[in-house]
């Protein structure tokens, strides 16, 4: 990856572990089967791309542009998400591990998290209304100050939100699950 900026590219089986990748422009790119580990992605932008059966865990995203980026089958964990750039930060997973990823304070309503694991994520001051967790595996994920206004928890596991400390006006959630939410209280739920 020698040049500055690329379109409508696909990159099959790149292995760039530890390489950095910084200060390019990657518009409406495929990358399948990559393993990018490692990799420092600092300055870089994406725009209208899509990962597929990548591994980009522990990869550094200061100031990295995420817009209307997909990643489907993708292992993200360690992931500072909260360094990536603000400016039109778009970002969707499918079948994705993002164990100990941070997306703290960012604003990105309507995301989809489709049967992807989330264990102990950081939600820290994330607007995320109206976002979808479905098959997602939530186990200590922390949710505070968060919004999560219209989000859908109805197929999400293992979460636990006080909603004391979390905005969930008209958030949905399955009735079997609703022991999330009253965690703290230390009740015992009998269905």
């Amino acid at each position: 990856m020698q040049e500055t900026y690329y379109y409508q590219e696909t990159f099959a089986k790149v292995v760039a572990i530890q390489q950095s990748i910084t200060a390019k422009e990657f518009d409406d790119c495929s990358f399948d089967h990559c393993d990018f580990s490692n990799a420092n992605f600092s300055g870089t932008s994406f725009t209208d791309c899509h990962f597929t059966d990548c591994n980009l865990s522990l990869v550094q995203l200061k100031n990295t542009g995420l817009k209307n980026v997909h990643f489907t089958n993708c292992k993200l964990m360690g992931l500072a998400f909260h360094e990536a750039d603000d400016f039109l930060f778009q970002v969707q997973f499918t079948d994705c591990t993002l164990d100990f990823a941070s997306f703290s304070y960012k604003k990105m309503p309507k995301t989809n998290f489709l049967n992807s694991s989330l264990k102990e994520v950081s939600f820290q001051g994330t607007q995320l209304q109206k976002a979808v967790f479905d098959g997602c595996n939530l186990h200590l994920t922390l949710f505070n100050e968060t919004n999560l206004s219209g989000a859908d928890f109805t197929n999400a596991q293992n979460f636990t939100i006080d909603p004391e400390y979390n905005s969930l006006k008209d958030a949905q959630f399955a009735a079997s699950a609703l022991a999330g939410l009253l965690a703290k209280y230390d009740l015992t739920i009998i269905p």
